[in-house]
């Protein structure tokens, strides 16, 4: 049996998505509730951004508990807030329990003008409404205070093109809309002089921080886009989800890439144990079964019910993982890495 008198450090990678994120609310939820468990970081992008500031403000001001309620906050100001928006599901997608927004007309108005037009263009006030709510949601006071864990937001340098990693000190709601800015929908956000768009398109999320800056070896992705999917798209809709879902891995296959050829050369060289490289464990919470279902659309869709069912397939998801590879933690990776990333 597993000692569980002191909780086991993790360091969660949590994807972006969109409104799937609220998938990951759900496994941080059951993180949370654990008390064997202990987070000791998070690396997020994004939706994983968004949700992993929420946890630090929600500890600051009452531990788990309070992280947990933040969260759960967090995504209900967010449904409060789509209600108003024209982006919704059709009556029939309703009826029929299609989580999809491929026939709103809110939804296909907006993808045609982001093909036409620039952020700049139709949206000049640059007004978006995300920003309003995590500035209402979120103290980043109390962010930057949290002693109880470390934060790493990515986002894209534009000009340069290169990884951008802000850590727990820099928080604020600049360096979470900047991991967050898609750039055919938002203006690029501007901080120190720099422009910076979403941080999926070079890490999703960055892992390398979660390696050199923490002490604990065992490094959970919560992943949101599928790796493989058995059918080739033939519809328009179809080609563009497959091709945001290889987009927004690429950065994570490629650096888990670097990190494993890392590891196979410290063992060639018999230096594995003596290298903080080397011993670093890899796992993922994912479910592949539910997502595959969801459109890219579907990530506009902030409907509490649909936020609900995301959050529980999460925390459902994570009890399962927990159940089958909490005695991993600590000793092993439960994820193959070659088999799911590299071949």
């Amino acid at each position: 049996m597993s000692d569980t008198t002191q909780p086991k450090l993790v360091e969660l990678a949590l994807q972006g998505g969109g409104a799937h994120g609220a998938f990951t609310w759900g496994v941080l939820d059951e993180f949370l509730e654990d008390p064997r468990i202990h987070i000791e970081a998070l690396s997020g992008t994004s939706a994983g951004a968004m949700n992993a500031v929420v946890v630090a403000d929600g500890l600051r001001r009452g531990g788990e508990p309070g992280a947990r309620e933040a969260l759960r906050n967090f995504w209900s100001a967010v449904s409060r807030s789509a209600m108003a928006s024209p982006i919704q599901r059709t009556p029939i997608d309703m009826f029929m329990g299609n989580w999809s927004l491929d026939m709103s007309p809110g939804y296909i108005m907006m993808d045609m003008l982001s093909r036409l037009v620039s952020p700049y263009q139709f949206n000049p006030m640059n007004i978006n409404p995300l920003r309003e709510i995590v500035a209402e949601q979120v103290d980043f006071d109390a962010v930057r205070s949290c002693p109880d864990i470390k934060l790493f937001v990515t986002a894209t340098n534009v000009r340069s093109g290169k990884v951008r990693v802000f850590r727990k000190e820099e928080m604020s709601v600049d360096t979470v809309m900047a991991s967050a800015c898609l750039p055919f929908i938002y203006q690029a956000v501007e901080i120190d002089g720099e422009a910076y768009w979403d941080g999926g398109y070079m890490g999703n999320p960055a892992l390398f921080p979660l390696v050199e800056e923490c002490k604990g070896r065992d490094i959970v992705i919560v992943q949101i886009n599928p790796i493989y999917r058995d059918e080739v798209p033939t519809t328009a809709a179809g080609i563009m989800n497959r091709l945001n879902e290889i987009t927004f891995n690429s950065s994570l296959i490629k650096e888990v890439r670097a990190i494993a050829m890392l590891k196979n050369m410290l063992s060639k060289e018999g230096l594995l144990d003596k290298h903080h490289w080397g011993d670093v464990h890899f796992h993922r919470v994912n479910a592949d079964h539910e997502l595959k279902k969801l459109s890219v659309s579907s990530k506009l869709n902030a409907e509490w019910a649909f936020l609900e069912y995301l959050h529980n397939v999460g925390k459902q998801t994570a009890k399962a993982w927990l159940a089958r590879h909490f005695d991993d933690l600590g000793q092993r990776s439960s994820l193959d890495i070659d088999s799911v990333y590299l071949y």
